[in-house]
């Protein structure tokens, strides 16, 4: 009985780890072209592929929102364009609340999006939620000066698990700071599959509890 309750088990886990993440692939993509599908809507009614070929094809919204982005980017690299896009920020400037919202978008977007951006300069390691626990960290800025502290601070991002778009801003002394000897990739990786899948040069010496 017990060989028959091991090999089902062994099966079980088996077969597991082959459909999770083809299915949780699956459903992220998925979302992405449902969400992106849904810029179609700009289009006037009569100009829906539904209504001009009599089916809707998935994922045309997401070539949609690629045209979007290429002929946007055409413009505003142009002099009238460029111009426009300047009147443009201007009047965002002077509404309180969007205003705000604009600017902290931008500059996260050129962060990532910028091909010399550094949103995540490096993977580092902190003593964080107490003195002997250690988290996986981001670092966001160079050295700062803050009008609290004498100390040498750098802006840390603390991603959550297993959703690390979430997290903690923590202002960290240099001195305990420790830079990890693996990439982004690696560290998301990490975080996303709580903390089971670890890079190859964090050595796994084996539970020992």
């Amino acid at each position: 009985m017990n060989s028959i309750t091991r090999s089902f088990r062994r099966y079980f886990v088996a077969g597991l780890l082959v459909w999770m993440p083809i299915y949780i692939t699956f459903f992220v993509v998925h979302f992405i072209v449902h969400l992106l599908d849904g810029t179609l809507a700009l289009l006037p009614n009569s100009y829906h592929p539904e209504q001009l070929i009599g089916y809707k094809i998935p994922g045309l919204g997401v070539i949609f929102t690629i045209l979007i982005l290429l002929v946007t980017g055409l413009l505003v690299t142009n002099f009238i364009g460029n111009r426009l896009l300047a009147l443009w920020e201007k009047t965002v400037a002077r509404i309180p609340l969007i205003r705000s919202i604009h600017s902290s978008t931008k500059q996260v977007v050129h962060a990532v999006v910028q091909p010399n951006g550094n949103a995540f300069r490096k993977v580092v390691s902190i003593p964080y939620p107490h003195p002997g626990s250690w988290s996986i960290a981001f670092l966001t800025s160079d050295i700062i000066k803050t009008p609290w502290t004498d100390k040498e601070l750098v802006n840390v991002f603390v991603p959550t698990t297993p959703n690390p778009t979430s997290g903690f801003l923590l202002f960290v002394p240099v001195k305990d700071i420790y830079e990890m000897d693996i990439s982004v990739e690696e560290a998301l990786r990490m975080v996303i599959s709580l903390g089971v899948i670890i890079p190859e040069s964090i050595k796994k010496i084996g539970v020992t509890i």
